[in-house]
Formats: C-alpha cells, sequence, structure tokens
C-alpha cells in the first residue's frame, strides 16, 4: 500500500513544526489521528522516521531522506494542479520554463512580456537554475525549456542559439585602477566580491585565476548581482558582472565598467529541449519567441 497525500503533508508539517501536536492541529487533524497516521506511515516504508520526546519530534536520519522525498512529490502535485487549474479556467496553457541568473536578469523579462503579448492567457512556470541542473531536469521531464550557458554538456538534448552576453569588471568610481579595457589577469592584483562558489561566473573565474597562475583573492561572497554591487560600492573588491545586469546599477551606486578584453568573456547562451518535435504547442511556441524573435530568423538547427 502507498502512502496517502494527507500522511505524507502531515509528515512535511512535523518536520517543519519539530511537533506532532503542532502538526496536527495545523492541518486540522486530531492528536490522535495525526499519531497513527505517522506510524503507518512509518510503518509502510519500513524505516523510523521521527524521534519522539517530550520536547518535540525530530527526524531520524532515516527521515531526512524521506523527507527530501516527500517534498519533490507534493512539489509535483501542486504543479500539477496549477497546470490542470490553467486548463480548466479556459487559459491556453502552461510551460514550465528554467533559466541561469544571467538570461533572467538581462534578457527574459523583455522576451516572456512579448511572448505573454503573443500568447494571451498563457501560464509560464520560471524556475532560476544553474545550467547544469537545467539539463537534467530537461532529461528527466522537471522542465519543458531551458536556457543555459555554453559549456554545459548538453548531450541528447536540442539546443538552439539564443543571446550571448558580455562579462565586465565593476569597480567603485574612484578606485585607483582607472583603464577603460583590461585582461582579467591585471585585475587579480586587486581584491574582489564573488558570486557564491556553484555559480558559473565563480567558476570561470576560478578557472582564470589558475590559468595565470595567480589566486582569485576573494574577500567576501554574495548570492546576487544586487549584493555584488552594493559590496563593490562600498570597496570590498571589484566584482565581475554580465554587462546587461551591471549596467542598471551603475548610476544609483556610484560605479563604473571596465571592458575585459579576454575572449572567455563574450559568452553564449542556449535555449535547450529534449525534443522539439514532440514538445508542447505553447512550449514550442515559446522556443519560437526566444529563437526567432530575438535573431530574426527561423528557429535555428539544433546545435550539434
Amino acid at each position: 500500500m502507498l502512502p496517502d497525500l494527507v500522511s505524507l503533508m502531515l509528515f512535511a508539517r512535523v518536520a517543519e513544526l519539530r511537533s506532532i501536536t503542532r502538526a496536527a492541529e495545523t492541518s486540522h487533524i486530531a492528536l490522535a489521528a495525526a499519531s497513527r497516521r505517522l506510524s503507518l506511515l512509518e510503518h509502510h516504508l519500513g524505516v523510523k522516521l521521527l524521534e519522539r520526546s517530550s520536547r518535540g519530534a525530530e527526524l531520524t536520519p532515516a527521515g531526512r531522506v524521506a523527507l527530501y522525498h516527500v517534498r519533490r512529490v507534493l512539489g509535483q502535485i501542486n504543479e500539477m494542479q496549477t497546470e490542470l487549474s490553467e486548463h480548466a479556467k479556459g487559459h491556453r496553457g502552461h510551460v514550465r520554463l528554467q533559466a541561469n541568473q544571467s538570461a533572467i536578469a538581462q534578457f527574459l523579462a523583455d522576451d516572456l512580456a512579448g511572448f505573454a503579448a503573443k500568447v494571451p492567457g498563457v501560464s509560464i512556470a520560471l524556475e532560476e537554475r544553474p545550467s547544469g541542473e537545467i539539463l537534467e531536469g530537461l532529461r528527466e521531464g522537471a522542465t519543458d525549456v531551458g536556457v543555459v550557458l555554453e559549456g554545459a554538456p548538453m548531450d541528447g538534448l536540442q539546443a538552439f542559439e539564443y543571446a550571448t552576453d558580455q562579462l565586465v569588471a565593476i569597480l567603485p568610481r574612484a578606485h585607483a585602477l582607472k583603464d577603460k579595457r583590461v585582461p582579467f589577469s591585471t585585475l587579480l592584483d586587486h581584491d574582489f566580491v564573488g558570486l557564491d562558489a556553484g555559480n558559473a561566473i565563480s567558476r570561470l573565474l576560478q578557472d582564470q585565476a589558475a590559468v595565470a597562475h595567480k589566486p582569485l583573492r576573494l574577500r567576501v561572497q554574495v548570492r546576487s548581482f544586487a549584493a555584488l554591487c552594493k559590496m563593490v560600492s562600498a570597496g570590498m573588491g571589484i566584482g565581475i558582472l554580465p554587462e546587461g545586469a551591471a549596467k542598471p546599477m551603475l548610476t544609483a551606486l556610484r560605479l563604473r565598467m571596465v571592458q575585459l578584453t579576454d575572449v572567455w568573456a563574450t559568452r553564449r547562451m542556449y535555449v535547450c529541449v529534449r525534443n522539439y518535435d514532440l514538445l508542447p504547442t505553447v512550449a514550442k511556441s515559446l522556443v519560437d519567441t526566444l529563437t526567432h524573435d530575438r535573431r530574426g530568423g527561423e528557429v535555428g538547427v539544433p546545435r550539434p
């Protein structure tokens, strides 16, 4: 017998609140019934999920593993309900789109607004993910369309040219470096503000610092482009960002840009799908908009 959704939701609530009593109250289930449901869930799964005590309930190691999968199941159920509700409302469709941070910060807002104008009533579920996770999501069917940076392994997928961005250095206006164009290796004599270690730009800068045989002197790391600009403005170091993401923040934060002369600072992005011909009509329309409208031509031949 498979666990029922009410028990799975109750288990997730217990994990969140660390209390069976509070989870039962917020789930509008009698305490005895909630306790019974949790015991049956443990019986069905064959493992102990919770350590119960007078202070509450804590996850066991097996419970932490179970919680990860339960959250994925509940998330997929929520996605199904959302998508089906769009059909019930008479909307024309629902598209799942995952994109990297640089694409979202620079291009996708305008492109998706144009798509929504062309296809009224469409619902777009946009998630920000690193390129590697997006490609895995495409292979596993977790998303319909992905926007990724070149260099990620696109084997087994179809990829169409989307956009090109340019990495630039961001400095305070009063910074001692006055050049308008420099190689990245010159900047390595200064302190840096970096993005978190999992970001594609962070990995690229670490690799290029190694090529230059110089350390990348990171004083602080942040998660967002906006936070990086604020740290640079405060004098914490130099930042490297896509030009389109940096420009809107230059004036307010009293920053200036320096162009990088390195070839690798120009990056290409691709729209990826598992199989264009098998996509739902509305997802095909999104791919067409992202590739045709931006480049002014037909949808490209998939990248080999």
